[in-house]
């Protein structure tokens, strides 16, 4: 996995800032393999808690990442119970890192 140990704090304390205390995150993409190298953060939130404004909830995940973490290519996936599992969603699981 190729990020730092203060980017995976960071990323993890603002899922449960934005999300709950039960929100997970996966990372997967090519940040998850050690053999690659570039490439943007992509991140799969996951909460058990239903997200009334999704909209909203990506775009305050979105910026309080870029905060924290500095101008960077982010692609967020976001689930819930309401969200229908997608195979991006499957892949993700599959083969990202939960931080």
């Amino acid at each position: 996995m190729r990020l730092t140990r203060e980017q995976i704090d960071s990323i993890k304390q603002t899922a449960q800032q934005v999300l709950g205390e039960d929100a997970r995150v996966t990372l997967f993409g090519s940040r998850a393999d050690d053999n690659r190298r570039g490439g943007d953060i992509d991140l799969l939130f996951e909460t058990s808690q239903h997200v009334a404004h999704r909209t909203q909830t990506l775009n305050a995940l979105y910026v309080a990442l870029i905060r924290r973490l500095g101008d960077r290519k982010l692609d967020i996936l976001l689930k819930d119970p309401a969200t229908p599992d997608a195979p991006v969603l499957r892949v993700a699981r599959e083969t990202g890192v939960q931080l």
